[in-house]
């Protein structure tokens, strides 16, 4: 296989994923309405928090939008990484995914494309939100844009992976939308997306232990700091470790040898 027959694939993914984004306009809508009916509700609801500040003194009022606006990007990159890998269970079955899994080219490569198309149209939603979220006065400085797309890129390819982890562990199609739900709901409250990690603690310790060792409280945290032009190096090595074991479990689930062991496991 030639470098040209590995790109033709990468760009027939991720064309493939970026036409079905645009021709699913409702997807597009449900992605940024979600995070906006929040932002509109707990802003209203809760005008300041005591949160944590990206600069000295660390534990200042703020407004709340502008506390939760990371929270709810990574939000928009979970629900769009559960997506993308929900279209994989259907497309491994009956679409177009089926055909490339028995090509030549390596299972880790597809995935890792099917991947990165994701985490494309991720980014894409995260800044739209972003361009939106200005109106309720959430301005991060200029470098913030582009400081962030870097960690919109890894905390995205992160989701992406866990998503693809469920997908080669789920048959049917009927069953990825429940598993979607015991997975995102937990995450995204057991984290620090809406109040402080410090927060937490003082109310709940075993929460706060649990939100700790949460991979979406990393991943939030990276965005938060990112926005504000600054790099947490814990939290991205957290999501860097957990995008590795992620990948590494969704790449072991769909091999096929896996795979032929398990039906035959049921045909017995």
């Amino acid at each position: 296989m030639s470098p040209a027959h590995y790109g033709r694939c990468l760009l027939g993914v991720v064309e493939r994923e970026g036409l079905r984004f645009i021709n699913q306009r409702g997807r597009f809508v449900a992605a940024l309405v979600r995070p906006l009916v929040w932002l509109l509700i707990f802003a209203t609801g809760f005008h300041f928090v005591l949160g944590v500040s990206i600069i000295p003194p660390y534990r200042t009022y703020v407004p709340y939008e502008v506390y939760i606006a990371p929270g709810l990007i990574g939000m928009i990159q979970l629900f769009q990484g559960m997506q993308s890998s929900l279209s994989m269970v259907y497309d491994r079955e009956m679409g177009s995914m089926r055909t490339l899994l028995v090509s030549p080219l390596p299972r880790w490569y597809l995935l890792v494309a099917k991947l990165l198309a994701g985490v494309i149209v991720s980014v894409l939603q995260a800044y739209v939100f972003l361009a939106i979220a200005w109106f309720w006065e959430i301005e991060p400085p200029a470098i913030g844009y582009l400081a962030v797309l870097p960690a919109l890129i890894l905390s995205g390819m992160m989701l992406g992976a866990l998503g693809l982890l469920l997908s080669s562990a789920i048959r049917q199609l009927e069953n990825f939308a429940g598993v979607m739900n015991f997975v995102i709901f937990p995450m995204f409250f057991a984290s620090s997306a809406l109040y402080p990690l410090w927060r937490v603690q003082e109310a709940s310790l075993p929460l706060y232990y649990i939100c700790s060792l949460n991979p979406f409280t990393h991943a939030v945290e990276l965005i938060r700091f990112a926005l504000y032009g600054q790099l947490d190096w814990v939290s991205a090595a957290a999501v860097v470790a957990a995008l590795l074991v992620f990948m590494a479990l969704a790449i072991y689930g769909y091999d096929p040898g896996r795979g032929m062991m398990l039906r035959r496991a049921a045909a017995e």
